[in-house]
């Protein structure tokens, strides 16, 4: 065989398991089917010349904390995280805003009567933040280190709850319940759903422990970095190749596949039995995303100050305006006052807009495989929280749930996220038994349909790449 190992799209999963076994010593390539490497982490210009937008992935909490990013060293080849003053902004009404810094101390100064509160909750987290890191980075089936079990059995206690319950009861101020709800949102899942908690705790944490960096120049610039170790290590890259059959896939001991489960089954088809193809498309789907790019001529004019020594921001208000918008999505409608993910890395990195100019990057949740246009109800909250920032916009391009798809097919439906994270979805990706592995010997999954879920930290990659090269000493 020509190959040891092919894989199939250039995410940072897909490229961290080419890694790791090119590093083995073994013959690998990569096949991807847009212009560029990266899938979700790319980095182009979108509105107008200069301007350099994140395609999708914009803000780096996981990278940061990763494990296998910080093995590889990837900082000796061009990759640079900038952390802005504020890891995190999140406007509240009447000109108010939540906060959430890079120390729990800070942070929990700004909570007024919730600051014992946020102290006693938050402290042993941060503290013990490598233990919590294993369960961000780690299977399931990992043992976590109990160096500290009264920590780990507590937030396990906690992470089972929903955020809205969870914010409700131990927090008295719209603040500290806000800066919960919008870190729980990041789950795609209404905040009444069980373990939602899980996501607000452990991003917040992450931004107390390590921050929520940009990389200067982009994304893309980890995706670079990737690729040079790879080359280094003897792999190869083909670009410009979609893959619709497995029989396109050259001849291989091992085809690892960089997508979403979904794809997995509808491309590899007839290579998998009947029984393992529908537990693939029983595995339930993420919410999609609609996604506005825009380049603006000054920087947003926020109603508070404080919002522009952030590079992330969520707006939504309320903890119960956030959990209305994500209750909306989870019913199947377009929310009409939604919850939208920002992000303003030109104010922290010159690299992105011309001089004085700068790119704002904002999405927001849909219902997947939606297609309708959310432009008026993500501009009314930005309105809402940034009045009169439309006067800025020199250019703006709108990405619907068939955009994202189309400008990466791992992205099914719209959804960024491989596949949904509620109940035992968590746990049990893509399906029961079955992680990285499949039926097929030759056939694999690495992608964030598989444990430890999505993000950017090259995790699921890495873990596949452990269990093919098991499969390749035998």
């Amino acid at each position: 065989m020509r190959w040891d190992a092919v894989v199939v799209g250039s995410g940072p999963n897909g490229l961290a398991a080419a890694l790791v076994l090119a590093r083995a010593g073994h013959k690998v390539k990569v096949i991807e089917g847009q212009s560029t490497l990266g899938g979700g982490a790319r980095t182009l210009e979108l509105t107008l010349p200069g301007f350099q937008h994140d395609l999708c992935s914009a803000i780096h909490p996981l990278a940061a904390g990763s494990p296998f990013f910080k093995e590889m060293e990837l900082e000796k080849h061009g990759v640079e995280f900038v952390h802005s003053p504020i890891a995190l902004a999140h406007p509240l009404p009447h000109g108010d805003v939540a906060l959430l810094e890079r120390g729990v101390e800070a942070t929990a100064a700004r909570l007024g009567e919730d600051e014992g509160t946020w102290l006693k909750l938050m402290q042993p987290l941060v503290k013990n933040f490598h233990v919590l890191k294993h369960l961000m980075y780690s299977p399931a089936t990992t043992p976590p280190p109990m160096s500290a079990p009264v920590t780990l059995t507590k937030f396990g206690l906690q992470s089972l709850q929903s955020a809205f319950w969870f914010a409700e009861e131990n927090f008295e101020t719209a603040r500290a319940k806000a800066l919960i709800a919008g870190c729980a949102a990041h789950s795609f899942s209404a905040l009444t759903t069980p373990m939602t908690n899980a996501f607000g705790l452990l991003l917040s944490v992450a931004a107390q422990a390590v921050g929520w960096p940009l990389v200067r120049g982009g994304s893309q610039k980890l995706i670079d970095a990737m690729a040079t170790l790879f080359k280094q290590a003897g792999g190869e890259l083909e670009l410009n190749r979609p893959i619709t059959r497995f029989e396109e896939i050259e001849d291989a001991k091992l085809v690892l596949f960089d997508t979403h489960a979904h794809v997995v089954e509808r491309v590899a088809g007839e290579q998998l039995p009947g029984w393992y193809r529908m537990l693939l498309r029983r595995f339930k789907r993420g919410p999609g995303v609609f996604k506005l790019d825009y380049a603006l001529a000054a920087p947003m004019p926020w109603s508070n100050p404080e919002c522009a020594k952030a590079a992330t921001l969520h707006i939504g208000g309320t903890l119960k305006e956030v959990a209305e918008s994500e209750a909306q999505v989870d019913r199947g409608e377009v929310p009409t006052a939604p919850y939208v993910l920002v992000a303003q890395q030109s104010l922290f990195d010159d690299t992105r807009a011309p001089q004085g100019q700068h790119t704002l990057w904002a999405y927001c949740h849909v219902p997947n495989d939606c297609d309708a246009d959310a432009t008026a109800q993500i501009e009314a909250q930005l309105e809402r929280f940034a009045p009169g920032f439309q006067k800025l916009v020199l250019a703006k391009t709108a990405k619907r749930t068939s955009h994202m798809e189309a400008m990466n097919a791992a992205y099914v439906g719209g959804d960024i996220s491989g596949g949904s994270v509620e109940g035992l979805q968590v746990v049990f990706r893509p399906a029961p038994g079955f992680s990285w592995n499949t039926p097929n010997k030759q056939i694999m999954i690495c992608g964030s349909s598989t444990p430890p879920g999505p993000g950017v930290h090259g995790m699921c990659g890495f873990w596949a790449a452990k269990a093919a090269l098991k499969k390749l000493q035998k």
